[in-house]
């Protein structure tokens, strides 16, 4: 199959998948044989499936074997990676390369987890082929060396100022004010890893605009004993400021020792500091102590970064240490391993294969770790907004659906809200468990309990029920795959967010689309300027008949 003359080629060795020979032939074999696919008659004909469908990648073991899947579709898959170039597009990235091309920018986030022994060694291996097989290579790996210099120069003062603020005790409360990546992806870690957490401070995350939020949080604090992280990479998103600015006003009204309101080292130079990129705004703002990151660190991939500030505070500068290396060593998994073995590879193609082919509409995250609680709200903002997309990477419209609907609750809640629906509902929804074999507690028979509601609820999908009276009939055949951890260490989260990230990249790869920029974002915000002015103004000139009422409804 030629690729049509309308499509114009996409950057970085890229093709799309709908415009590749595999993608045909996958669609013949769905028609013919995948759609009716069983996995319950795949156990039966073959005693091995679960050996061969499951795999040990960095800190994570994964199990594929209840999912609808035959060799042939598993080879074809394959197939459309290489197709679709989807090596070619991951060496790229590591090469440092600007694959965010709508705002003509590297994606580096995964540089933030090398340290200088570990990349140097990777340019000087033989088998480094990602710098190998590029032109002008003693001028990328300068580029590299030179960034990974300057993630250093942030990362030590930042675990400093980490260690700094664990051995003041004086400061009993840290209050991230942030949104999107700036919040959900701390917040997720902090809870995350809990056990790993100092005593005797408490962290707070603010986001929302909705001023009883940070309401709810201040009526819990005191002045001389809070720390505000302000983040924010332009130190300009509206919600993020709006919420500083009240902090500040609350913080200046409650601070016992006025006159020092302004001193170095004292009020607000010693009670605020800035996680963002502009210096001159957040000093403006009053703030001295500010930690920086930089244009190849998108939003939601910034956790690792100084965004990962509340992090650090909680679990320690090893602990934050030993996240980057679980991180960095699933980074080295995704660039070196075969396609074959290669676990991020497998979830975005299994990914393509439930949207495009099965017609999947949605995936539920089900952790069965209470610690995760935050991890389906994280997965949401990375998958939906970097793979929520209409046009390819040239700006051209696409003819296939792209990003599922991701969503879910930690068991074993879910089972006694949505799993009904998962089991019996009409929709078929993949879903996705993840498990963690050792607790972090002393408290008996718990973490034996909740791993059998995680095997037998994957069990019961499969393997479904009979029930001639219909209410009780499970169909079965429901898809599933099974992430188990050893132990939930910063390592272990570390590696499994990682995995996360590379998956929703292979997805974005074999669609052609570019999934480092979120346009989608803006355009709602723009227009809550022009409505908050209308609200103020009464002006109503020019709006639709449905804004009309509502805004006459809320008039103040």
């Amino acid at each position: 199959m030629s690729i049509s003359k309308s499509i114009r080629p996409l950057p970085n060795g890229r093709t799309r998948g709908d415009h590749t020979v595999a993608w045909a032939a996958l669609q013949q074999h769905f028609d013919k044989t995948g759609k009716h696919f069983d996995a319950r008659d795949a156990f039966a004909a073959d005693s091995t499936r679960f050996e061969k469908l499951s795999q040990q990648a960095p800190y994570v073991f994964a199990d594929l074997s209840k999912n609808r899947l035959d060799a042939t579709a598993q080879a074809l898959l394959l197939d459309l990676a290489r197709q679709s170039g989807v090596e070619a597009h991951r060496d790229a990235m590591f090469a440092g390369e600007k694959i965010n091309n709508a705002e003509n920018r590297a994606v580096m986030h995964w540089l933030l987890r090398k340290d200088d022994k570990s990349l140097k060694n990777s340019i000087n291996s033989p088998v480094a082929g990602v710098f190998a097989a590029l032109t002008a290579i003693e001028n990328i790996a300068n580029n590299i060396q030179e960034n990974l210099a300057l993630v250093h120069q942030t990362l030590t003062p930042l675990l400093a100022y980490a260690e700094q603020i664990r051995a003041d005790a004086q400061i009993t409360d840290i209050v991230n004010i942030g949104i999107g990546g700036s919040d959900l992806g701390p917040q997720m870690a902090v809870l995350a890893l809990d056990s790993f957490a100092t005593s005797g401070k408490r962290l707070h995350f603010v986001s929302n605009v909705d001023g009883h939020e940070l309401a709810a949080v201040l009526k819990q604090l005191k002045a001389e004993n809070t720390l505000f992280l302000i983040a924010s990479k332009t130190f300009t998103t509206v919600e993020t400021i709006t919420n500083a600015l009240s902090a500040k006003a609350w913080f200046e009204a409650n601070y016992g020792d006025k006159s020092s309101l302004l001193t170095t080292n004292k009020g607000i130079s010693r009670h605020f500091a800035a996680l963002t990129t502009n210096v001159a705004a957040a000093n403006a703002f009053g703030i001295s102590t500010t930690f920086g990151f930089w244009d190849w660190v998108g939003g939601r991939y910034s956790l690792w970064s100084a965004i990962g500030l509340p992090i650090a505070i909680a679990i320690g500068a090893q602990g934050f240490k030993d996240m980057l290396a679980g991180a960095n060593a699933m980074d080295e998994h995704f660039r070196t391993a075969p396609l074959e073995s290669n676990l991020p590879v497998k979830l975005g193609l299994l990914d393509v294969w439930y949207r495009n082919f099965h017609g999947f509409t949605s995936r539920c995250v089900a952790p069965y770790h209470s610690a995760l609680k935050r991890l389906p709200a994280y997965l949401q903002q990375l998958e939906m907004e970097s793979n929520g997309k209409q046009v390819d990477a040239n700006g051209q419209a696409l003819s296939f659906s792209t990003s599922a609907v991701v969503w879910g609750e930690p068991g074993t809640n879910g089972q006694h809200a949505f799993f009904q629906m998962l089991h019996q509902g009409t929709d078929v929804v993949p879903v996705e468990f993840i498990a963690v074999k050792n607790a972090r507690h002393s408290l008996p028979g718990h973490q034996q309990r909740l791993l059998a509601n995680a095997v037998a609820q994957a069990q019961a999908l499969m393997m479904g029920k009979a029930d001639a009276g219909g209410h009780k009939n499970f169909l079965g055949n429901r898809p599933s795959t099974t992430l188990l951890l050893d132990d939930l260490t910063p390592a272990s989260f570390g590696a499994l967010i990682a995995l996360y990230e590379h998956r929703v990249f292979v997805a974005g790869s074999v669609w052609g689309i570019n999934s480092f920029d979120q346009w989608g974002v803006e355009l709602g915000k723009v227009l809550a300027v022009d409505i908050e002015a209308r609200m103020k103004s009464g002006d109503m000139v020019g709006l639709d008949g449905s804004t009309q009422g509502l805004l006459k409804k809320l008039s103040f």
